[in-house]
């Protein structure tokens, strides 16, 4: 009888399982990703629809803080420092609130976006801008509410924001200038330390070159400047290329120079990894 009742138990649950309903959101959700010259701009909102009802002054009434959609917070992320009316918005997520007026909309964003809506409790603290844009009447109303990023240049997009037969636009400037000179500079000056010390760490798990492996990391070496150690890790890498190319001699004096800076900087690790190649190699 109870393997009965656990059969009978299983098939309700399966059944109410498959039985789930699926039905469109009232509200769909939206994600839109769009470049910026090297700034990565993402919009993620639900879209209510005015079904005929009278939107502003009425469903969102003028002068009371709106949450700008629907169901969870409308967000804006930003890959990089960004500025709005001359206020650098440290890059990173920002939930959109507005206050709507007849002649003048506030633009809000907001650090914190874990809300369902208007935070229950809201703190001043937590606003990284707050501007003011005129509202602009379209000819052609908007059914669904649309947020988007339009006007692309280089150096700066605008938030749209448009329902009904109103529209508003945030501009703000992003860094391109600025990414894209340090991208060229970076470029034009030759791989850094870590590049090469990445290249022979590679090259030397892989087994694929590792004579150019030592070469490399004698490079990342070689680059550290006048005054300052070397990093253990980068001697230590080193002594297991000399130890792996045969040179035992070599690998040694090395991994004596790693371990000496390891004891340094107090790394207990490195200072055991480098004692025990050092045992392991004078053996030989």
């Amino acid at each position: 009888m109870k393997r009965l009742f656990f059969a009978l138990a299983i098939l309700i649950a399966n059944l109410t399982i498959e039985a789930q309903v699926k039905t469109p959101a009232p509200s769909p959700k939206a994600v839109l990703n769009q470049a910026v010259g090297l700034t990565d701009v993402t919009l993620d909102y639900s879209r209510p629809s005015s079904k005929g009802r009278i939107v502003f002054g009425d469903l969102v009434p003028f002068g009371k803080l709106w949450r700008t959609g629907a169901n969870a917070n409308s967000t804006i992320t930003f890959s990089d420092d960004v500025v709005i009316k001359g206020k650098t918005v440290p890059k990173g997520k920002y939930a959109i609130y507005t206050t709507p007026k007849a002649d003048m909309w506030e633009i809000v964003l907001y650090s914190t976006t874990d809300n369902w809506g208007i935070p229950e409790n809201w703190d001043a603290s937590k606003v990284v801008v707050s501007t003011n844009v005129d509202p602009v009447m379209l000819n052609q109303p908007v059914e669904t509410l649309t947020m988007s990023i339009n006007n692309l240049t280089n150096d700066s997009a605008t938030l749209d924001i448009a329902w009904e037969k109103t529209m508003v636009s945030l501009k703000f400037d992003v860094p391109t200038q600025k990414s894209a000179m340090a991208s060229i500079n970076k470029v034009l000056a030759g791989p850094a330390a870590g590049d090469y010390f990445s290249s022979a760490q590679y090259l030397f798990a892989t087994e694929t070159d590792l004579n150019k492996a030592l070469e490399y990391v004698n490079k990342a070496i070689a680059m550290v400047k006048a005054g300052d150690d070397v990093p253990f890790w980068h001697l230590r890498l080193k002594s297991l290329i000399q130890a792996k190319l045969g040179d035992k001699s070599g690998a040694i004096t090395t991994a004596k120079q790693s371990l000496a800076s390891a004891e340094k900087a107090k790394n207990n690790d490195y200072v055991k990894m480098n004692t025990d190649s050092i045992k392991e190699w004078s053996k030989k």
